[in-house]
């Protein structure tokens, strides 16, 4: 059965850039987090834009670097949760931060 779906990946990555903003001003702000949320966001948010390099590709390699640029933002995301974590008694994880959240 054809998949008839039409996948508009800049509006996507549109949505997503406006996601990670909303996700990041939910995120605990303390010395670690802080430098990580500017980051967050500013991976998050060029993921549009590295979208738009990466389908203007000249090569198929070309392409796979621009796209790989991306990845910078789920590093970032893991070092936020890790980073956001409660105390050494207490380990449970900031309510709500998970991959899926986004």
């Amino acid at each position: 059965m054809p998949n008839n779906k039409i996948y508009d990946l800049k509006e996507r990555t549109e949505n997503f850039g406006v996601a990670v903003v909303v996700f990041a001003k939910t995120i605990p702000k303390n010395i670690v987090t802080v430098p990580l949320i500017s980051q967050f966001v500013r991976a998050g948010t060029s993921v549009g834009a590295n979208y738009s390099e990466a389908d203007d590709a000249e090569s198929r390699d070309d392409f796979k670097h621009k796209i790989r640029e991306s990845q910078e933002l789920n590093l970032i995301f893991n070092a936020i949760v890790n980073s956001t974590k409660r105390n050494s008694v207490n380990r449970t994880p900031v309510a709500g931060l998970n991959k899926r959240s986004l």
